[in-house]
């Protein structure tokens, strides 16, 4: 089981600024995924050689006192429920507050280790103003300054005691695995194909608690296969308009997909591949995304001979240029197919981290340029003499040419067709580029 951090505290007492102090001065960051939510964020960073979850819970600002109780109630649990401890920040500058006791209070009712840490103490007089925080009664109290950093070391010391090694190498491990997201319009079986995935062999490892509610990681092990799914199911529909849900279903995949490696995008067979379907599909390619479409509700098609090949044609012809991706006909209900789904995102995955040696890349399209060279421009013939791979997390190539600016979209076409006619790309966006040999 990883382990898992949060910050809480009332607005502007520096929780953001310890936070990505954190992140960007340890360079042993694993990932920093911010944005996940406005007042959510989400990264790793490791002190002493033990890696752990951090969570930067937002501040909240009370409306009026029963809103805010509420809210601060909210934010807090979220974090208690997440974390395995809890920083809990205060200011210096402004003394306890009201605020400050409420959410003490609260701490004090968890069994989770609670870090009081007085921020913004850079000097004689404020160390002496300090030690009235130790009146909130809690075992451990630290003084530290999140701009200059002054007392985070020791304060990381005593975090990081409790962290087993087996905790902080889960954390590492959990970041490193493929991550899935399935996405897709409310109502097409997106939480019935992770119930189905998960819900009968319950031998998850762990439920990890997303960086917002409505994402819930998902460690799944099972039948030798490991890998994180990121549910996006928390789709309601909205009292007021369709367009209310349709934007909200949208933010909410965007958010899954940032996460993601690969995308699970299900469509209902009934209605086939929608408008929104098709922005979903096209914003996961342009993010580099390794996509897997998947048609839910096969069981109810009326089928014949070709209905399947028939079917895949027209979605492909509404995906391209961008069609080389695997389709799967899946039945949620019956289970039908749905560990296929599975075992192909794994592929994709696989696909995405392809490195392809560079000789053999060379072999392969320089005859593929010799077979079919560029359209000769303004009386200059294209000449592309060398080709390599760039170090991106998406599978990009860049040919070294005489005129890059020259070379048009149909043969960088002929091009990326025959990368994956060569190489298996299957699922996974590729990017090309000219540059000057």
């Amino acid at each position: 089981m990883s382990y898992t951090v949060a910050i809480v505290g009332r607005p502007n007492v520096g929780k953001s600024t310890f936070f990505n102090r954190l992140l960007e001065q340890r360079k042993a960051i694993v990932d920093d995924i911010s944005g996940v939510t406005r007042d959510r964020q989400y990264g790793v960073t490791d002190w002493n050689g033990k890696s752990f979850n951090l969570i930067d819970t937002g501040g909240f600002v009370p409306a009026s006192d029963d809103i805010f109780e509420i809210e601060i109630r909210k934010q807090v649990k979220i974090a208690i429920d997440e974390a395995n401890a809890i920083i809990f920040m205060v200011d210096v500058a402004t003394g306890i507050t009201d605020l400050d006791e409420a959410m003490a209070d609260l701490l004090r009712r968890s069994s989770k280790p609670v870090f009081v840490v007085v921020n913004k103490v850079d000097n004689g007089t404020r160390e002496l103003e300090a030690t009235e925080f130790y009146s909130l009664g809690f075992e451990h109290t630290f003084f530290i300054s999140s701009i200059s950093g002054s007392g985070t070391g020791d304060l990381l010391d005593a975090v990081a005691i409790n962290i087993t090694e087996e905790a902080a190498e889960d954390t590492i491990r959990e970041n490193e695995l493929p991550k899935f997201a399935i996405i897709g319009q409310p109502n097409v079986g997106k939480s019935s194909l992770l119930n189905a995935l998960i819900g009968e062999e319950r031998t998850i490892v762990s439920d990890i608690a997303g960086t917002t509610r409505d994402t819930i990681h998902t460690h799944y092990k099972l039948f030798q296969k490991e890998f994180i799914l990121i549910d996006t199911a928390g789709i309601r529909k909205k009292s007021k308009e369709k367009d209310d849900l349709e934007f909200y279903s949208i933010i909410r995949a965007i958010k899954a997909m940032d996460e993601a490696d690969v995308c699970l995008l299900v469509l209902d067979a009934d209605k086939g591949i929608t408008a929104q379907d098709i922005t979903i599909f096209a914003l996961a390619a342009r993010k580099g995304k390794g996509i897997v479409v998947l048609v839910n509700k096969w069981d109810l098609v009326e089928k014949e001979t070709n209905t399947a090949r028939d079917y895949e044609q027209v979605l492909k012809k509404k995906m391209a240029p961008f069609s080389d991706v695997p389709v799967l006909f899946i039945s949620v209900k019956d289970k039908t197919r749905i560990f296929k789904a599975i075992e192909t995102g794994l592929q994709v995955y696989e696909n995405k981290q392809r490195k392809v040696p560079t000789s053999k890349l060379n072999d392969v399209m320089l005859k593929a340029v010799a077979n079919y060279h560029a359209p000769v421009v303004r009386g200059h013939s294209i000449k592309i003499k060398f080709v390599s791979q760039l170090p991106t997390q998406v599978p990009s190539f860049a040919f070294f040419t005489n005129f890059p600016d020259d070379i048009k979209t149909p043969y960088k076409n002929y091009l990326e067709n025959q990368l994956r006619a060569n190489f298996n790309f299957s699922g996974v966006p590729i990017r090309i580029f000219f540059r000057k040999k």
